[in-house]
């Protein structure tokens, strides 16, 4: 039985990182470098072409850096997941490409069997986020709390359960490991998380996480129903 592998599209200005990371990736198991681009307006067009399942996109690239190409291909195909991979850790970058639609933000530093799992993680709808960049977001959206009067929002509609899985998902935990904490199944924790995303108005698990420290919903340990 054969399976179906992940279509990765790659977007970095240096040509020799694109090959390192093509080999690689290729020698995997279930994935698959379907094409590669220079800069942010190649990979509108790479993507509109090929479909990609994911993209790794860089963000310091000429002619249309990495931000503005997450926001381009966002509004114009947005079943299409983008993660970050980059050597950038300045705050402001993160944040830009958490508000552009990023599903994840990677530094370059990371480790081969790391990136496997987090590429194949994004599919199961995971946020693949290093644990360095994940406190800068806690960090910022607390200090913002802090500084702000919080109005109304509306978190107030979320059920007890959809809390408690805001909550875990603000912690950085997976569907499965949301699943074992609540004693319910992954597919029904999946559910929550899209319930939760609807209500919230939000495209992914990393704004939801961000949200979720933003208005110190989840200060106080909530109850099960």
């Amino acid at each position: 039985m054969t399976t179906e592998k992940i279509g990765v599209l790659l977007v970095d200005d240096h040509a020799l990182f694109r090959e390192g990371l093509a080999s690689l990736l290729s020698a995997e198991e279930g994935i698959e470098v379907v094409g590669e681009a220079s800069n942010g307006l190649e990979a509108l067009e790479k993507t509109r072409k090929l479909m990609p399942d994911l993209i790794l996109m860089d963000i310091n690239m000429p002619r249309c850096n990495g931000l503005e190409a997450t926001r381009l291909i966002k509004e114009e195909m947005p079943h299409v997941r983008i993660v970050m991979l980059t050597v950038s850790e300045d705050d402001q970058d993160l944040f830009e490409a958490i508000k552009s639609g990023a599903e994840g933000y990677l530094l370059k530093t990371l480790k081969a069997r790391e990136l496997f799992e987090m590429i194949r993680g994004v599919l199961r709808e995971e946020a693949p986020i290093s644990r360095a960049m994940a406190r800068k977001i806690l960090e910022e959206f607390s200090a913002q709390a802090r500084r702000q009067e919080k109005p109304d929002f509306p978190h107030e509609d979320l059920t007890r359960r959809e809390k408690e899985v805001l909550q875990l998902v603000s912690e950085g935990a997976s569907d499965k490991e949301i699943a074992a904490r609540l004693c319910i199944s992954p597919r029904t924790a999946k559910n929550h998380l899209h319930n939760i995303l609807d209500k919230l108005q939000l495209q992914n698990r990393v704004q939801a996480a961000a949200y979720a420290v933003k208005q110190g919903i989840f200060q106080k340990d909530p109850q099960h129903d």
